[in-house]
């Protein structure tokens, strides 16, 4: 069984998470070839799958757990929060897991900045994402933190396959 890797990226809004995540997964699956799973924290509850009037939100609104299948995709719906182990059960198989947010998870984490950087973040990286609209030098940086560039999906992706956890 092929070791899988799992890796987090956290930041605040509109850092430019998302964008890295979405560039980092698409080169690791058609360049590298790798299966990637991702998971999403949603920390407000902002997300919306579930249309209220459809049968998937009539379903969910139960309380029950809902799996939606198609010919196209499975669409699971839950109303419990999982752990990091349950999420990962529900992936059949993957080679590498980027998960966005949930800063309390034990994973390597990359902060993503632009503009500034929030030393809250500081007890949290072990890699810092940013561009050319921060110098680092500005900052007193923790030791041990490797700068990335946010703009090189490629070098995003060398730090993953050498830090990134075993899960």
């Amino acid at each position: 069984m092929n070791k899988r890797l799992a890796v987090a990226f956290t930041g605040p809004s509109n850092s430019g998470k998302t964008t890295l995540i979405l560039k980092v997964a698409r080169k690791l699956i058609n360049e590298y070839s790798k299966k990637v799973a991702i998971i999403k924290h949603d920390p407000k509850d902002k997300a919306r799958f579930d249309v209220a009037g459809k049968d998937s939100y009539k379903f969910s609104d139960t309380g029950a757990e809902v799996i939606v299948t198609s010919p196209n995709r499975t669409t699971y719906f839950s109303q419990k929060n999982k752990d990091l182990d349950e999420m990962i059960r529900l992936f059949d198989k993957f080679d590498i897991l980027l998960v966005e947010g949930l800063k309390n998870l034990p994973l390597p984490r990359i902060s993503v900045f632009r503009n500034s950087i929030d030393s809250d973040y500081f007890p949290y990286m072990n890699a810092l994402a940013i561009d050319e609209s921060i110098d680092i030098k500005n900052y007193d940086m923790p030791n041990g933190v490797d700068v990335l560039n946010l703009n090189s999906a490629d070098n995003v992706i060398s730090w993953i396959l050498k830090n990134a956890k075993e899960v």
